[in-house]
């Protein structure tokens, strides 16, 4: 171990099997306890060219492409304090380290949340195992209620990360009208660790509903339900979130809408959404079985096991019978049938196909639905007017079977400007080399 990395960080030790990342190894892992540790830490891997990969709680760590290399994991479970939490402007500062659940549990004492709902995934021994913040950011992850209050990237404020030379870097604040600099927050957020290392960040937060009530309906015909997400979307009932679940092509599409308010006329709203679902079941707080699986485990089902391809299709959502038309006839085409689900009133969804599948099919299916997706909605939104209805199908989790058959990210058009601020952010290639879209 070169005794710079030993000097850096007091908690280092060799890699084990646990510790892999995309089937390689690190010959060490590092736990920073706060900003200044990790900072020195960055700046002795940088001495010596290692290269570095950060983790959290390690529910994304199957996610993207394997690194070209790794000589370090960075471990950030240390880094594990809530540092302020600003009740009265509704505003908190946590290190990177600080779970999900945790971080809720700080917040639920004022009645308040950070409107994520990211959900625990199934850890090392069948526990259940929540996100990190800065996993969080990292991935740019995101729960149903979206379509309401945004991603990590529309509720963070404020950021600390540490550049890959050791340099610490602060964006925003603890105000939520800051508009002091660059908002690079929202360009590490989704970053996949590729452009330095988050150690805090402050986050705008929401009061705790009063109460809430989900509405459920289900539709033989996928263009019916279609039809029932665009009109709960468009309603004046405030819906925070709209979900959709379809576990097998030719079987039922589940649609379940959330609405959030007052307990006196959260009733009423729940039956007006009834009817303009045409159909279902409302109820208070009680949730359907399938709600919120989250990106790790959508469709909540046997599907959803690790070992599965997990692709991730955005689109306009306007464009959501489309997107559907183009899953079920690559599928067809493939031999395949994906289970789907996500918020499909956001444009999300996921589509994953079991680990059973053959990667050739698997391959022919992705490379199907991206060929549809392009042909037929590129185009537009209707009879070619109006501005293009831009969609996209990322790989978020393959068998290496598959991962060797495929692009996982597929046609990025920004990929010059993004292999340029990498070149710009990590010159020297040393931050998760190769785990981002075009090798970067």
């Amino acid at each position: 171990m070169p005794g710079s990395l030993a000097r850096a960080c007091r908690a280092v030790r060799p890699g084990g099997p646990w510790d892999a990342v995309g089937g390689l190894t690190p010959p060490w892992v590092a736990s920073p306890a706060d900003t200044g540790e990790a900072s020195a830490l960055l700046a002795a891997a940088a001495e010596h060219e290692l290269a570095v990969v950060p983790r959290g709680s390690g529910t994304s760590v199957s996610w993207g492409v394997p690194p070209a290399r790794l000589d370090l994991v960075i471990d950030t479970l240390r880094l594990d304090r809530v540092i302020e939490h600003a009740a009265g402007d509704l505003v908190v500062r946590a290190q990177a380290g600080v779970t999900m659940d945790q971080l809720a549990g700080v917040l639920a004492t004022a009645r308040q949340q950070l409107a994520l709902d990211i959900p625990a995934s199934p850890g090392h021994g069948g526990q259940a195992s929540w996100p990190t913040v800065g996993g969080v950011l990292a991935t740019g992850a995101a729960g149903p209620r979206r379509l309401r209050y945004g991603t990590p990237r529309d509720l963070l404020i404020g950021i600390t990360v540490i550049r890959p030379d050791g340099t610490v870097t602060k964006s925003g604040g603890k105000v939520v009208k800051n508009v002091a600099g660059y908002d690079l927050g929202k360009l590490y957020t989704g970053s996949q660790g590729t452009l330095g290392l988050i150690t805090e960040a402050i986050f705008r937060l929401h009061p705790l509903p009063a109460a809430t009530a989900f509405v459920t309906a289900g539709y033989a015909d996928p263009g019916a339900a279609a039809e029932g997400v665009a009109a709960a979307a468009g309603s004046d009932l405030a819906p925070v979130a709209i979900e959709i679940d379809r576990p097998a092509r030719d079987g039922l599409v589940r649609v379940a809408v959330l609405l959030e308010g007052d307990p006196g006329g959260l009733s009423e709203r729940a039956s007006l959404m009834r009817g303009v679902l045409g159909a279902g079941t409302a109820t208070l707080d009680a949730a359907p079985p399938w709600w919120g699986a989250g990106p790790a485990t959508p469709g909540a089902g046997a599907a959803a096991r690790e070992g599965s391809t997990l692709i991730q299709i955005g689109f306009w959502a306007a464009a959501l019978p489309g997107v559907l038309g183009a899953v079920d006839a690559a599928g067809r085409a493939a031999g395949l049938d994906p289970a789907l689900a996500g918020s499909a009133a956001a444009g999300v969804l996921h589509a994953v196909v079991p680990g059973s599948a053959e990667p050739e099919a698997v391959a022919g299916f992705l490379a199907g639905l991206r060929e549809r997706l392009a042909r037929d909605l590129e185009p537009g939104l209707s009879g070619g007017e109006g501005p293009p209805a831009r969609a996209s199908a990322v790989v978020v989790r393959a068998p290496a079977a598959v991962q060797a058959r495929i692009d996982m990210w597929g046609p990025v058009p920004s990929l010059g400007l993004m292999r340029a601020l990498k070149n710009q952010f990590d010159p020297g290639h040393l931050m998760a080399p190769g785990r981002f879209a075009g090798g970067i």
